[in-house]
């Protein structure tokens, strides 16, 4: 993957870096946001899938009483 690094500046609440951090399991807040970023670039294919089966289909009630 090409990187471009650019130097950014934004507002971010505080509280979610530090629980991300945590969960994450990283020491910067650097490697929380770019795991952030990365986990939600992983979803993509999840993502599309889920938007080509819109409609598709249905739910079957299995656990109905007559």
């Amino acid at each position: 993957m090409n990187m471009a690094i650019r130097h950014k500046h934004l507002k971010i609440d505080q509280t979610k870096i530090d629980k991300d951090r945590r969960l994450f399991g990283v020491k910067t807040e650097q490697e929380t946001v770019e795991r952030a970023l990365d986990l939600a670039l992983a979803e993509e294919p999840i993502l599309r899938a889920h938007r080509k089966m819109k409609g598709v289909g249905g739910v079957v009630d299995i656990f109905r009483r007559p």
